[in-house]
């Protein structure tokens, strides 16, 4: 895509506005760093065109502070006070379930899982916001805790003019065929592999 200019020009029977101005589904996937990042950096693109950002976080513990969080949060109250960008909600999908797991059954994170995509298939049928981040979201799919033909769906014949940035490892292969648009990170080096732990302003 040179320049920024499309390989092809599908027939599609669609003008060339709105085939630029089409929603997207946006998977951020691969074993490296950088996938949220990417994600938060779109959302921020996003909010100063005036859309309402939705964040729901599905592995980070609910008490787990990123930077990202505290920043939409103000942009947030920006928006609310001066009418600037776009309203911004931030949401934390139960106890957090990766490396941070914390105390509780399975059966108690896949319920809080569903319970977060339930939520979140309510605010597509609402059309509630213009661009939603489901960070870290491959992983209940790929643990069976929410159905992936379902995910698929539901973006399919979601309403209106809503993206949707999904972020996580292991992909599931029919989320990625589904999607419009598919990154992978993939590791070259990383300050870890040379003892270094993860630090304020660069992790969080």
């Amino acid at each position: 895509m040179p320049q920024g200019q499309p390989v092809a020009v599908p027939r599609d029977g669609l003008t060339t506005r709105q085939r630029r101005n089409r929603p997207l589904v946006i998977v951020h996937t691969g074993t490296m760093k950088g996938k949220s990042t990417a994600a938060f950096g779109l959302a921020l693109r996003g909010w100063t065109q005036g859309w309402s950002i939705g964040v729901f976080q599905f592995v980070k513990s609910a008490k787990w502070k990123v930077g990202e969080e505290n920043a939409f949060r103000a942009l947030g109250r920006l928006h609310e006070q001066t009418g600037e960008g776009g309203a911004v909600s931030w949401a934390k999908m139960g106890e957090g379930w990766s490396w941070s797991r914390k105390p509780g059954s399975d059966e108690e994170h896949a319920e809080a899982a569903l319970e977060g995509w339930r939520e979140i298939q309510r605010r597509l049928a609402a059309e509630e916001h213009g661009l939603y981040v489901l960070d870290e979201f491959t992983y209940p799919m790929k643990w069976g805790w929410v159905d992936v033909a379902e995910v698929v769906e539901t973006l399919r014949n979601r309403p209106g003019h809503q993206h949707v940035i999904i972020t996580g490892r292991d992909a599931h292969p029919d989320l990625m065929d589904a999607a419009d648009l598919v990154m992978e990170t993939t590791k070259i080096k990383h300050p870890m592999d040379a003892g270094q732990k993860g630090q304020r302003g660069i992790e969080w």
